[in-house]
């Protein structure tokens, strides 16, 4: 993972376990108010919210503990790895892209962050400059090939 990565995740969980808790509290608080729990909508619906809540928590305090933050001044970037940024052209339609290749966790599309288990980021993962893979994706096969890599 990489540090910003794990401090995002950081970030959510300290939110999640202050504010996170303490809204659920409220909501609960304000539900029992309303009377026979056995009939009130609320407070289900609170109760369902703070599952949910405490099953984030535990699956960030899970993540945070198997995480190993990667030192981008270490990386290799003689091959595409965790925490490279790479950039590919898509041979068929000639189109660049750039991407950097993140934990599962950390896999943001919308910033270019691909997952290092995605299609692309499996087929990406280990190959260097030059090489030309094949992905299937949704939209069918591409053939992609590494014009640089770098560290982000």
């Amino acid at each position: 993972m990489t540090r910003s990565g794990y401090e995002k995740l950081t970030a959510e969980l300290v939110e999640l376990r202050s504010d996170g808790r303490a809204e659920i509290s409220r909501q609960l608080e304000e539900a029992r108010s309303f009377g026979d729990l056995s009939e009130n909508a609320e407070y289900a619906a609170a109760k369902d919210e703070q599952s949910k809540l405490e099953s984030r928590i535990s699956w960030l305090e899970f993540q945070l503990s198997k995480a190993k933050v990667i030192d981008t001044s270490d990386v290799d970037t003689s091959r595409v790895t965790l925490g490279t940024t790479v950039t590919i052209e898509d041979i068929t339609h000639k189109k660049v892209f750039t991407y950097t290749v993140v934990g599962s966790e950390e896999a943001d599309p919308k910033m270019n962050h691909i997952s290092s288990s995605s299609p692309v980021g499996k087929a990406l993962f280990g190959k260097t400059i030059g090489e030309e893979v094949q992905v299937k994706v949704p939209r069918g096969i591409r053939n992609l090939k590494i014009v640089s890599i770098a560290v982000m």
